[in-house]
């Protein structure tokens, strides 16, 4: 018999100690051995808890013990966090995380410790939740260079969107309604204006280009600017309005990451992802464009990939372990340097739009206000954009994905 440890009983602490217990069959017939959830670390007893006799308080417990193979870090942020993942590793065991700022703020030390010491630290449920999306980059598509990743990295922000999209709900209702359901925190600051999406987008550059890039280095714009008409012009030009993580390998080898609102077109394969689901594109220049697509969180499905990494803990020790490398100078480009197409609504004389973006095609929609109007420019960067639009009032701009 394997013993584990869980430190958290939050929501995805819960949901893989649910599943280490209800499906304990299936886990002893795809690994040949029985694994229990020892000890569960948390501030205080929880009687109410169908593991309260697992329940533990101090961590010292857990690190001390030689019959723990594996912890199970499910507490979110970086401290605690961090300094129990480290004592773990030195102790011996196995650590594995759903934690996306753990990893984005710490991956380079902790794979690097992870190395050091003989162990695995294993991270599968801190980008895509229940989406199978870090395995297949270092296994299923290991003889690929990969090009291009991007993808609706959040389900509260893609839930939002969909809503406003579908029902024609404001920002402020939509959020309010996500709030209702559970999809969305009391302080949605993280989800809606790209952190988290941020730190994703950093976890999956590292993994595919091999080097650390920063979240603070990330250009990251959320979705709490986003108005009904910004909706509408982007239905009228045949595209829908997503929240995307996207990280890039140049020509020259450089490599950027930002978070920011597209209009996608129709005929992208994550356009129709919609609610709380998750879509990630990958793109290997031997196979093309892969999709993944599911739950994104949830205690259930981010539990199903802690515990799939704990399998392989148990079962691969050491086999793929995710590494990369300290960022060389030059490495990473600001995303503001990325030549794309934009939608932009301007206020302004004709005169001057023509001036600043040359002879452009006008979108209109009903009820549009008067004194402004839209348009998609040429492809050029934010920061060309930026300076054309000087002395003009630029009321919204938004990136065009075309792939």
């Amino acid at each position: 018999m394997t013993k584990i440890a869980i430190l958290g009983i939050g929501t995805v602490g819960s949901g893989t100690a649910d599943i280490f217990e209800d499906n304990a069959d299936v886990i002893r017939k795809n690994t040949g051995e029985e694994v229990q959830v020892k000890y569960i670390l948390c501030r205080r007893m929880r009687p109410e808890s169908r593991f309260a006799d697992r329940i533990v308080l101090d961590f010292d417990t857990i690190e001390s013990d030689p019959e723990i193979r594996v912890v199970a870090e499910c507490m979110g942020g970086v401290h605690p966090a961090y300094d129990y993942a480290v004592r773990a590793m030195k102790a011996g065991k196995h650590v594995v995380t759903s934690n996306k700022q753990l990893v984005a703020e710490c991956g380079l030390e902790l794979t690097r410790l992870a190395r050091e010491q003989g162990v695995c630290f294993l991270f599968e449920g801190s980008v895509g939740g229940g989406i199978p999306v870090l395995r297949p980059i270092t296994r299923c598509l290991a003889a690929n260079r990969i090009d291009s990743v991007y993808g609706i990295l959040n389900g509260t922000t893609n839930y939002i969107l969909t809503e406003m999209i579908q029902c024609g709900k404001s920002f402020a209702q939509a959020l309010s309604e996500a709030q209702e359901k559970g999809y969305a925190e009391l302080d949605p600051t993280a989800d809606v204006e790209g952190i988290d999406a941020c730190r994703k987008i950093c976890i999956l550059a590292d993994m595919c280009f091999g080097y650390n890039v920063d979240p603070a280095q990330v250009r990251t714009q959320g979705i709490s600017a986003i108005t009904s008409a910004d909706v509408d012009y982007a239905r009228r030009m045949g595209y829908r309005i997503k929240l995307l993580g996207r990280t890039l390998r140049l020509p020259d080898g450089r490599v950027t990451a930002y978070v920011a609102p597209h209009f996608v077109e129709k005929e992208n394969p994550i356009v129709n992802v919609d609610g709380v689901i998750n879509g990630i594109v990958i793109h290997g220049n031997a196979v093309g464009n892969t999709v993944f697509c599911g739950p994104g969180a949830g205690a259930a499905e981010t539990g199903s990939a802690v515990a799939a990494d704990i399998l392989d803990c148990l079962t691969q020790p050491l086999s793929r372990q995710p590494a990369w490398e300290p960022q060389p100078e030059g490495y990473f480009m600001d995303a503001d340097e990325l030549p794309m197409r934009w939608f932009v609504r301007v206020k302004a004389d004709l005169g001057g739009i023509e001036a600043a973006f040359g002879n452009v095609h006008f979108v209109s929609i009903p009820g549009a206000d008067p004194a402004e109007y839209a348009f998609p420019t040429e492809p050029m960067s934010a920061k060309a954009l930026a300076e054309a639009g000087q002395g003009l009032e630029i009321t919204a701009a938004y990136r065009i994905l075309d792939e």
